[in-house]
């Protein structure tokens, strides 16, 4: 099983592994791709103003900017440790045995507009770039990625289920056909149902760290609503590869 996480905008700093190595990084056929938009983004990064304009930054923006001008030379860690934010807190690597953080780097993948996607054990430096940017003189970054990751990704499966839990922007990176998909809804008094906004990445890292936890193999959708379930999470079946988890 592979289970495909966003990114998030907000990581950590630091890190107490060797700077970035493209080639110690998981899917290399992705290489070439990575280590250009790494060019463009230092290039960017020497003109401030620029850089805050293209990638949507506000006043004090000094620290991403200086994240992207040091990608190749500043201390790397782990993805899982890497990204932070919502989904990240409910998914709790932190609390994680050693047993269990095992079972993460083995079946989770992260999505990156800089790196494509990476494994959770794959060692990066912090850097600034969403999904949606467009660099300067450079297609868009699904244009860019999607023909080469989406098999780059299929591939990492070997042929097992892929849940993929990546926002709508980075799905358009590189699709991976067949993959199961998960909404999150709010079910009101009167029966109806909304998208959830504040909620959905925390309840998407639930889902992710009940796929972690889990000592089953699930191969289909009901195999992962099964797990789901155990784990205290009120999910349905939408579609046979769509699954909504229930608030």
């Amino acid at each position: 099983m592979l289970v495909l996480l966003p990114p998030s905008e907000t990581k950590s700093d630091g890190g107490s592994a060797a700077p970035l190595d493209l080639a110690a990084l998981a899917m290399p056929g992705l290489t070439a791709t990575r280590a250009r938009l790494l060019d463009e983004l230092g290039k960017l990064s020497a003109d401030p103003e620029a850089a805050r304009a293209v990638l949507g930054l506000g006043k004090g923006a000094e620290v991403e900017i200086a994240r992207n001008a040091a990608l190749r030379t500043a201390p790397t860690r782990p993805a899982l440790e890497r990204y932070t934010g919502v989904l990240y807190a409910a998914l709790d690597a932190r609390g994680f045995t050693k047993a269990q953080r095992a079972k993460a780097l083995a079946r989770l993948g992260i999505g990156s507009a800089l790196f494509g996607a990476v494994r959770a054990g794959d060692p990066i430096p912090a850097y600034r770039l969403s999904g949606g940017t467009k660099l300067p003189g450079l297609p868009t970054l699904s244009a860019i990625w999607r023909d080469e990751l989406g098999p780059a990704l299929a591939e990492q499966a070997a042929g097992e289920l892929v849940v993929d839990l990546r926002s709508g922007v980075y799905q358009q990176l590189g699709r991976v056909p067949g993959a199961v998909t998960a909404n999150v809804l709010t079910e009101h008094p009167d029966g109806s149902r909304t998208v959830v906004s504040h909620f959905n990445k925390h309840h998407k890292g639930l889902l992710a760290r009940a796929l972690v936890l889990t000592r089953a193999e699930p191969d289909d959708i009901r195999g992962l609503a099964r797990v789901a379930s155990k784990a205290g999470l009120r999910v349905e079946i939408a579609a046979p590869d769509q699954l909504l988890v229930l608030t």
